[in-house]
């Protein structure tokens, strides 16, 4: 079985709001098998710029992550990120090693 990321770059625009936003994604996301690598931090933008934050989380499988984006838990966060953030968002297959 090959692991799938769930990666997001995001701008906050109102900090506030995007609190709520990671109250209750990081729950949704652990309880659908969802293993955090990369959950802000220190970054530095190479190439491109403009998402001060970045998410990387691990998944057994792109279905496995699909099911957690579309999960009613998540849904109830993500209302909360399209109030406050501009992202980019992406599930990808890892390298099979």
């Amino acid at each position: 079985i090959m692991s799938a990321y769930w990666i997001t770059r995001c701008h906050i625009l109102d900090p506030e709001i995007y609190n709520k936003y990671l109250e209750l994604a990081g729950p949704a996301i652990i309880k659908h098998g969802g293993k955090f690598l990369v959950r802000g931090g220190n970054q530095t933008e190479k190439e491109g710029e403009g998402f001060e934050r970045t998410v990387l989380v691990q998944f057994d499988s792109l279905d496995q992550a699909q099911r957690c984006y579309e999960s009613d838990e998540y849904a109830a966060a993500l209302q909360f990120s399209k109030k406050s953030s501009e992202r980019l968002v992406v599930l990808v297959d890892g390298v099979d090693v």
